[in-house]
Order: structure tokens, then C-alpha cells, then sequence
């Protein structure tokens, strides 16, 4: 079994003084397609954005290549950051610019490569999620499923070992979510990149996740983990089998 390279202990986070899940735990391993899933309003993207800095935890620990996020110095903060990549929700690029820009601004960033080198690994991100040719194109002039690829490529520009996720699917026809998942899957066997995805698209989940743990708005923790076709046939837990199997919470199982 491959070792952890993220774990998440105690962790109780929210906004204020509301809080949106209690004294969870669990791990991620290195290499795997691990799911974060759950209905709406269960936490999954508040748990994602705390997992990846954007918010403080109210209590507990969130570590990553064995190093404390919630203890970090501003310097072992920054090493940790630089340390994966993200995808969000609605892709994220930067309007004005080209997808080569997009795809540079992180390198230009964080790293002292000379221009001519920023550029060439931006265009190998690229062809590598199927977009050469398209770099001189506007974010607007994609469809939504080259956006998604697009970001994807952005992520792994400072060749990151773990990307993070936000619904990637959402807003794709089911040919498009398609497609990307087996992008997805296929960067994770070729590179061996650990992905974090929140989702809730169950087809997606199915296709990608060997792993997954389900949140839960009423527990407002944790109420599976473990495969995806094993939670569907497990009749144990009826929130749980109401969500895999779509039936109604007024429907007997």
C-alpha cells in the first residue's frame, strides 16, 4: 500500500463561528484518484478550500508531504503551497489573456526560468491536455470543456505531484465529462499525479475514484469511506444509499 501524502486529522472547519464539519479525519494516497463527495451543502468545496490554505480550520491538523499547513511559517507555508495544484469550479483563467499566458503566469511566478523555457513548458502542458495549437486563443473562444482542460494544464505547470479539483465535470455534457475523465485517468497512470476531486457526479465518480469518503450535512462529518460500487450496494447507511442509488428519502430500501 502506498504511504499517505496528505492526512487530515481532528479537522472541524467552517466560517465565523458556524461550522460546517466536526473532528474530521482521513487519508489520501500518494498516486491515487480519491473523491470527496456528498450532497449539496454537505462541505465539500469549504473542506477543499481549507485543504488547499484559502481558509484557517477551527481546529485540528492538515498535513501534506508530512508537513503541518495549520503550523506553517510563512516560508514552509509557501514550499507547502507550491507543492500541489488546483483546478477550480469555473476553470479561473484570466480573460484578457491567451491559454499560453494562463499557462505561464505560474512559472513567471514562482520560478527564475529564463522566458524562452517558461513558454516551452507552457505549450507542453498544453499538448499534454490536448490543446496544442489552441495557445493563442481567448479563454472566451473555448468551449467549456477546453476551459476545464485549459486549467488543468495551468495546475500542473510547476509539475505539481498532487492536483486538487473542484467539480470538474459541472456544466459539461455527459460525452465532455467523459472525455475528461479519462484525461484524468490518464494523467494519473503516465505521471503517477495523486488528484483530490470534489464531485458530485456520480458517473464520474464511478469512472475515476478507487477511493472516496462522503460528507455529510446532518452528521457534518464523515458517513462512508472506501469504494465507490461497494457504498452503492451497501445498504447500511440510507443517506448513503439514497445518494448512490438517486431514490427519494421518502422511499423504503
Amino acid at each position: 500500500m502506498s504511504k499517505a501524502i496528505i492526512k487530515i486529522e481532528s479537522l472541524t472547519i467552517g466560517y465565523d463561528d458556524v461550522t460546517v464539519l466536526k473532528d474530521i479525519s482521513f487519508q489520501v494516497r500518494q498516486g491515487e484518484i480519491f473523491i470527496i463527495l456528498g450532497g449539496s451543502g454537505c462541505g465539500k468545496s469549504t473542506l477543499l478550500n481549507h485543504i488547499i490554505g484559502l481558509h484557517s480550520p477551527q481546529s485540528g491538523h492538515i498535513f501534506i508531504h508530512s508537513k503541518d499547513l495549520t503550523t506553517a511559517d510563512t516560508a514552509q507555508r509557501r514550499e507547502i503551497l507550491e507543492s500541489f495544484g488546483v483546478a477550480f469550479q469555473g476553470g479561473a483563467l484570466f480573460g484578457s489573456m491567451t491559454l499560453l499566458d494562463n499557462v505561464m503566469l505560474p512559472l513567471t511566478e514562482h520560478t527564475a526560468l529564463p522566458h524562452s523555457a517558461v513558454e516551452w513548458i507552457a505549450r507542453q502542458k498544453l499538448a499534454l491536455v490536448g490543446l496544442a495549437g489552441f495557445e493563442s486563443k481567448m479563454p472566451a473562444q473555448l468551449s467549456g470543456g477546453m476551459q476545464k482542460r485549459a486549467a488543468l494544464a495551468r495546475a500542473m505547470a510547476l509539475d505539481p505531484d498532487i492536483l486538487f479539483l473542484d467539480e470538474p465535470s459541472a456544466g459539461l455534457d455527459p460525452v465532455t465529462a467523459a472525455h475528461l475523465d479519462e484525461l484524468i485517468l490518464q494523467l494519473s497512470q503516465t505521471l503517477g499525479i495523486t488528484f483530490v476531486i470534489v464531485t458530485h457526479e456520480l458517473q464520474s465518480i464511478f469512472s475515476l475514484a478507487g477511493r472516496a469518503i462522503m460528507l455529510d450535512k446532518e452528521t457534518q462529518g464523515i458517513i462512508a469511506e472506501g469504494n465507490p460500487n461497494d457504498m452503492k450496494n451497501d445498504r447500511s447507511n440510507p443517506a448513503v444509499w439514497r445518494f448512490f442509488n438517486r431514490t427519494a428519502a421518502t422511499e423504503t430500501v
